[in-house]
């Protein structure tokens, strides 16, 4: 039997914290675990600094990893302007970095990550990180403490989850 591997690099985007991960999809069931951190910002820093060093970090764990496909998520209207912008800016340089390297890109919202992990659209951080525990099958130690890192994860499992669909919905 013939091994059908996709790599996936998950983020989770933001300008102070950026969650990043690549998991290694085997025959579309089952799921490893590669890498998994954030890329965290300083506020002092000046905001293009802070993006130069948010694409840096992800173009060398592509060019380590080796990914074929970003998930990212889709950026969802906040309440705070300011916010949107900045998580909208990286979000910019994470996709940059994917295409500059020849990946291809899915976006996926907060819903549909809940729905694909969890299975329930408004589940919570803990409930994606309970299942994210499962379906990778990892101790919380192995990885970073940050929601983010973990975010990442469960946004590439969402990606494993629907390529099928999306292949075929692109076409």
């Amino acid at each position: 039997m013939q091994l059908n591997k996709i790599r996936i690099l998950g983020i989770d985007p933001g300008l102070a914290t950026t969650g990043i991960s690549v998991i290694e999809s085997v025959n579309d069931n089952s799921y490893i675990a590669l890498y998994c951190s954030c890329i965290e910002t300083k506020k002092k820093d000046m905001i293009h600094i802070r993006l130069k060093k948010i694409y840096f970090a992800i173009d060398d764990i592509i060019k380590k990893y080796k990914p074929s496909y970003l998930a990212i998520e889709e950026l969802f209207f906040s309440a705070n302007a300011k916010t949107a912008i900045d998580v909208g800016q990286a979000r910019g340089v994470s996709m940059l970095a994917a295409s500059n390297n020849d990946l291809e890109i899915y976006e996926y919202t907060p819903l549909e990550v809940k729905q694909a992990v969890v299975g329930y659209g408004r589940a919570t951080k803990d409930q994606i990180k309970y299942m994210v525990k499962i379906i990778l099958n990892l101790q919380e130690d192995k990885f970073p403490k940050k929601d983010d890192a973990w975010d990442s994860m469960a946004i590439a499992i969402t990606h494993a989850s629907f390529k099928k669909f999306k292949d075929k919905t692109r076409q």
